[in-house]
């Protein structure tokens, strides 16, 4: 009976697998790979307006949610966009509000075409997301304060960092009329994805005013191109706090308005994230603000736009008075050390789900014996060699349990034919032999189940990491975090997986012993749309457990033999 038992976990480990991979679908936004549930389906746009221009409300404080107010009128400036150059970035600004409505990455190359650099923000009538601040007033001031909608004045300076040059200064300017005049400076650093953003606020009138300042990102809800549908990870807002820390909500629930976070904060940050890339608006800590997400779904368009806001009240200013509010603005690869020493808890833009106090030491592993071999392929190989010699005891006591199991498997097979028709002496027989052969039917299992969490970690590290986008490893494999383009990784790691199978003892039940080979061979299948960094990683534990399983099968007398199904 105890033989059957064992089996039966294996097909529930298997299944299990299976169930977690769906669940981490839904839980990244998408439908269920194996078990899909019928779901509210976000439809992508063929076309609609460029978010910079037609998001037409500005966030607002009421009661604690975000509100909104129609923009005020301002004197007629001629609109404009322009381009900024640095040595790693290319950025569009656009004289209403001072906007950043574009950035291209130059030194990353971008997935679906490589002869062009990645695109993050961007205001076209295919994709909304830019970066917007302004001014508003709570109710009973007279004044008008310049919004997102407030077209300014570019005041002359360069637009290209050029050689010798560490930084570069673009100031915009409202216009003076209204009662209030703001000033937005954005300064652009060498190598940097950082920008610093001064607002000075300055009062033009005769009363005392207390105007807010909002940073926000507004967003589309498309998924980044290119996104294999066999893996998913997270798309949308977030907002950090010292409170609740890293709080990210689906873009489906802001629409539902099932939104849980931290509404006001004196620190933390508030950020958009997709695969590999993330925006944020950064506040200085011990400075109040409100944190809100909102939907301005305007139909046709069904998933335009979502925007996450900061909101932070100034003081006092008295006429002819100013104030001055410094933000940042990052908007970049999620490069685990440099957002590490951007903010506190940035780096966790960076997702690896339930288990990143698993992932973060695998990584800082990673990283090091990268430092060491400077290819990111081997270094992978090394980190599994190094997470299985960790773990020997532990594979050692599994392989030790599974060389006894097939070295008595005969005696339950035959067991099991000549009392097929009494199953009650049958189970009493087996639990005889397991005694006097002292062999624990489960003991394959626990040791197997513990590293579990680990190798799950180790694919999140993979996954997430940009320092494997583009990397090479050896002949053909020129891109870590793109699927093999000759699938030779994915045959090979069916071929591993099925001898690795093949090793293992056969459960006496025909069904059973079919189902032990339908679900690795199920999960190999979907390893053929993975990145090419994962499934080395995977091909590199499979040879070593095999190995290791050959040498304990020897010592232990019990010649290592392939069992093949049998589907007859």
């Amino acid at each position: 009976m105890n033989d059957i038992r064992r089996t039966i976990l294996w097909v529930v480990f298997g299944f299990s697998m299976v169930l977690l991979w769906d669940q981490w679908q839904v839980y990244n936004g998408k439908r269920a790979t194996f078990f899909p549930s019928p779901a509210q389906q976000i439809a992508a746009p063929a076309s609609h307006p460029a978010a910079g221009v037609d998001v037409p409300r500005v966030a607002a404080v009421q009661s604690g949610q975000v509100a909104d107010t129609a923009p005020t009128t301002v004197p007629e400036l001629p609109r404009e966009r322009f381009e900024v150059t640095t040595d790693v970035l290319k950025l569009t600004f656009d004289t209403q509000g001072g906007s950043l409505v574009r950035t291209e990455f130059v030194k990353h190359a971008d997935m679906t075409d490589k002869s062009r650099n990645v695109v993050l923000l961007d205001d076209t009538h295919e994709h909304a997301y830019v970066a917007q601040t302004g001014l508003w007033l709570p109710g009973g001031q007279s004044a008008v304060v310049p919004t997102h909608k407030t077209v300014m004045k570019v005041l002359p300076g360069g637009r290209s960092l050029g050689e010798g040059s560490n930084e570069l200064l673009i100031r915009f300017e409202s216009p003076e009329e209204g009662g209030v005049k703001l000033v937005k400076t954005y300064t652009v650093v060498r190598g940097s994805y950082v920008l610093t953003v001064r607002h000075e606020v300055v009062n033009t009138g005769v009363t005392a005013l207390a105007p807010q300042l909002y940073l926000r990102l507004v967003r589309d809800g498309s998924k980044p191109p290119g996104e294999s549908s066999f893996y998913s990870t997270f798309t949308g807002p977030v907002v950090y706090t010292s409170a609740k820390k890293y709080q990210k909500v689906e873009f489906a629930d802001i629409k539902k308005n099932k939104i849980d976070i931290e509404k006001e904060s004196s620190d933390g940050y508030i950020a958009m994230v997709q695969h590999y890339f993330a925006s944020a608006w950064m506040l200085p800590d011990g400075v109040k603000r409100s944190l809100s997400m909102t939907a301005d779904v305007v139909p046709p368009v069904a998933d335009c736009c979502y925007q996450v806001t900061m909101i932070t009240p100034l003081d006092v200013i008295a006429p002819g008075g100013s104030k001055v509010v410094d933000a940042r603005l990052f908007v970049g690869p999620q490069e685990e050390k440099l957002l590490e020493s951007l903010a506190p808890g940035l780096e966790l833009v960076k997702d690896y789900g339930v288990l990143t106090i698993i992932a973060k030491p695998l990584y800082w592993l990673l990283d090091q014996l990268h430092g060491i071999i400077q290819n990111w392929g081997w270094s992978i190989v090394a980190l599994v060699f190094l997470l299985k010699a960790a773990f020997y005891w532990l594979n050692a006591q599994a392989y030790a349990s599974m060389a006894k199991m097939k070295a008595i498997n005969p005696k339950l097979m035959e067991l099991r034919e000549r009392l097929k028709d009494k199953p009650q002496q049958m189970q009493q027989e087996m639990m005889r032999i397991y005694r006097e052969e002292k062999v624990n039917p489960m003991g394959g299992c626990f040791p197997i189940m513990v590293q579990i969490p680990v190798f799950i970690a180790l694919y999140w590290v993979l996954l997430s990491s940009i320092e494997m986008r583009n990397a090479p490893w050896v002949l053909w494999i020129k891109d870590l975090s793109s699927p093999d383009p000759l699938y030779i990784l994915p045959l090979v790691m069916t071929a591993t997986t099925m001898l690795q199978t093949a090793l293992n003892p056969v459960p006496p039940d025909p069904i059973q012993a079919k189902m032990m080979w339908f679900m690795p061979l199920l999960f190999s299948v979907m390893f053929f749309f993975f990145p090419s960094g994962l499934v080395l990683y995977w091909i590199t534990n499979n040879i070593l457990s095999i190995a290791q399983q050959w040498i304990i099968n020897v010592r232990m007398g019990v010649p290592p033999q392939f069992n093949l199904p049998k589907f007859s």
